[in-house]
């Protein structure tokens, strides 16, 4: 590629971690066993639930969804880092680092609207358990994540349309390990007006709305469980929506971490994005497999299934 004022680029270069070939071989085992471990423990959570019968219900229909989003979240960066950390290579083509912010954003919205939804449904089920069966039906849950998704693409289709009207000049050099958007953006030598415009206000909307819905959800929970006389029952109901504030938990704290760093080019926002991005799809099966008895009766099935095969 020959330098200029203005140029079609071809290829951007993500800097990544490290520059130190030692460093380089650890990162890649690290990033490729928390990789292989997300993958493996996210199809687990599916396919426990899928084959058994008892899971078929609205919360862990959410949960296999989540559990899906989760794979293409990570598999969207992680291999492609991988690839550039074991050729020693840096490159993403044009074309490549538009296909990977788009699905970046498609998983990355999804994510937020199924913890929306699963807040409702722990809501009904806490607060109107009599009516759970009759609200939660399968024509609403059926239609929830069709919803979000048609939103999910819709929205990253319309920023990667608006990326594919700049232009770039000579520097195109991202310091991160994959096309973080807003970074992308900063390379830019033509107006990104509209496209920051569109970037914090509809990704402002995506963030603040699907919070409030979790955090109004929780706030009537917690004044349902306060009302329980005995101890025991709201142990008991707490209990069934512990696992998902803790996903929460880690999910809007982690992108906080991402979103709201003022030096998002430090370490400090490298490692941010690294637990928003790999960490948190990492832990969620975990988080649900021993915080629930029903995942993890699922799980031991499966799993002994296998072993008998063998």
């Amino acid at each position: 590629m020959k330098a200029g004022n203005q140029t079609r680029v071809l290829e951007f270069l993500l800097l990544g971690f490290s520059q130190d070939s030692e460093h380089q071989h650890i990162l890649f085992e690290l990033f490729l066993s928390m990789f292989v471990v997300t993958v493996l423990g996210n199809l687990l959570i599916i396919l426990a639930i899928s084959s058994d019968s008892h899971l078929h219900t609205p919360m862990y229909f959410f949960i296999s969804n989540l559990a899906f989003t989760d794979v293409c979240f990570t598999s969207t960066t992680v291999p492609k880092m991988l690839v550039n950390i074991q050729t020693q290579s840096k490159s993403i083509s044009y074309a490549g680092c538009i296909t990977q912010m788009y699905f970046f954003m498609v998983f990355g919205v999804m994510d937020t609207f199924l913890l929306t939804v699963m807040a409702y449904d722990r809501f009904v089920a806490i607060c109107h358990p009599l009516h759970y069966t009759v609200i939660m039906n399968p024509c609403l849950c059926g239609l929830l994540v069709p919803v979000s998704w048609f939103i999910s693409l819709l929205y990253s289709l319309i920023q990667s349309l608006l990326m594919l009207q700049l232009s770039f000049c000579t520097n195109w050099v991202i310091p991160h390990f994959y096309c973080e958007f807003s970074q992308v953006l900063t390379l830019a030598c033509s107006d990104t007006l509209i496209s920051y415009i569109l970037l914090y206000v509809v990704t402002g909307f995506l963030g603040i709305v699907p919070f409030s819905g979790i955090l109004f959800s929780y706030t009537r929970i917690v004044s349902s469980i306060l009302r329980i006389p005995s101890a025991r029952g709201k142990y008991k109901a707490f209990s069934t929506c512990s696992s998902h504030l803790s996903v929460v938990s880690l999910f809007y704290g982690t992108g906080l971490g991402v979103y709201l760093s003022f030096d998002s080019f430090s370490w400090r926002g490298m490692i941010a994005s690294v637990m928003y991005t790999v960490v948190t799809p990492m832990l969620n099966p975990f988080i649900y497999s021993l915080r629930n008895r029903d995942i993890k009766r699922a799980l031991q099935k499966v799993l002994g299934r296998t072993l008998c095969v063998q």
